[in-house]
């Protein structure tokens, strides 16, 4: 009958799903781990299919599955990180519902991904003739001699080396070693009628063809350049930094994508471009959390109200450096004038009146934070930057005038407090 799926024990890495589908479609199990791996950093799917495929699907010498033994109470590691997979693939969907192109390109990805695996399962499926079926059934059996194995072998498992040629065992990722020798060998005994002890040639297999140029990779690499670099270039001047940086990384990760199928299918997955796969996927999945108010361009822009009415609620910059100048307002004693100032990656400057209390709550990311009094050269970069602070009047100040009351916040970079000069 046709192969079902089920999971590879024999050669699993974490639970044998992506073997036993390379088993079923006659692929290579990597092909598989390389696209679930991106599918899981971009938008959780691949966790999830993971996740639900380990706790469904079977090992092939096994009838129950690891729900059925969580419902019989035997709990194991396996059930449990089949588990964890699902939770956390449903938590990274989850949170990437807002993200619609991260969504769409994994939605894309893995029906590419299905359909080749669909094309590799009946690729080699000759179409069934119902007047040949007929005959051969209504034939009566005749004395044959011992099959010899296939002569075509799977697409993807030919060992090969530098010069085309084979050496060794099969090279197999997943399967048993190659018999083929030993059968030929079998099939000639019989047929010469030798008896134990005779040592009869064996037959040699030919080689191979050569399979043409192979090494693809640097080709590769170099059109993820320019994919990432043309995707990122397009959408610069009209999107969010964020947004740019997740299209050039999705076309870049396309490529990869690309080139290690089309690699795989030659019968060379190169280890480079898997690993740079990878890093992409990473960058990808950074990217997708980069707050959308951090733009393409880099501004300078100044703040300088001039009157306490005119001091708004929030003032933000994405990119860049923002400095918001109070020295012009005047706080009457006893009144509290409230001001939130926020940054995505810069600098963010508030000069406040020398004669006012001030009462700041800074929160920088990753950066530094620099008060009254502090030298321009004490830079201390850390991340999770928080600081609460209460800054008097210096002395000689005009005593019991009002207060600001400042909320900072700056994604990456600087938050610096001074006070004017007079």
């Amino acid at each position: 009958g046709a192969p079902r799926f089920r999971r590879d024990r024999r050669h699993k890495l974490i639970g044998g799903v992506c073997s036993g589908l390379g088993r079923l479609c006659d692929m290579d199990p990597v092909i598989f781990r390389i696209t679930l791996a991106v599918l899981a950093a971009t938008g959780g799917i691949g966790l999830i299919f993971y996740g639900f495929a380990w706790l469904f699907v079977p090992y092939d010498d096994e009838d129950e599955n690891e729900v059925r033994k969580l419902l019989t109470g035997r709990v194991d590691g396996q059930a449990l990180a089949a588990v964890l997979f699902a939770l956390v693939g449903c938590g990274v969907f989850l949170s990437m519902l807002r993200n619609g192109s991260v969504l769409t390109f994994a939605v894309v990805l893995s029906l590419l991904l299905a359909g080749a695996g669909y094309w590799s399962r009946h690729r080699g499926a000759p179409d069934p003739d119902p007047l040949a079926a007929q005959a051969a059934a209504d034939a009566p059996p005749e004395a044959q001699a011992p099959p010899a194995p296939a002569a075509y072998p799977s697409w993807w498992r030919d060992p090969i080396v530098k010069d085309g040629t084979h050496v060794g065992g099969t090279g197999y990722l997943w399967g048993p070693r190659d018999s083929r020798d030993r059968d030929i060998a079998a099939a000639v005994n019989i047929s010469l009628g030798s008896h134990a002890g005779e040592e009869v040639p064996t037959a040699r297999a030919e080689p191979p063809r050569p399979r043409g140029p192979r090494w693809i990779g640097g080709w590769v690499f170099l059109l993820a350049l320019v994919a990432g670099g043309l995707g990122t270039g397009m959408t610069w001047d009209d999107h969010a930094f964020g947004t740019s940086m997740q299209t050039g990384l999705a076309c870049a990760l396309g490529v990869f994508g690309l080139g290690i199928a089309v690699s795989a299918f030659l019968g060379r997955t190169g280890g480079g471009s898997i690993m740079l796969a990878l890093v992409t996927a990473g960058l990808l999945a950074g990217s997708a959390a980069l707050p959308n108010d951090i733009t393409t361009h880099w501004s300078h822009t100044t703040w300088r109200p001039a009157a306490v009415a005119d001091v708004q609620q929030k003032y933000n910059l994405g990119t860049g450096e923002g400095t918001l100048d109070l020295t012009r307002i005047r706080v009457g004693t006893g009144q509290t004038v409230a001001a939130r100032a926020q940054v995505g990656v810069g600098r963010l400057r508030v000069i406040v009146p020398r004669g006012v209390t001030v009462r700041a709550t800074i929160d920088v990311g990753v950066g530094d934070i620099r008060l009254p009094g502090d030298s321009s050269k004490d830079v201390d970069v850390a991340p999770g930057r928080h600081q609460q602070v209460n800054l008097a009047p210096p002395a000689g100040g005009k005593g019991g005038a009002g207060t600001l009351d400042l909320d900072l916040q700056v994604g990456m970079g600087q938050a610096e407090v001074s006070r004017a000069a007079s």
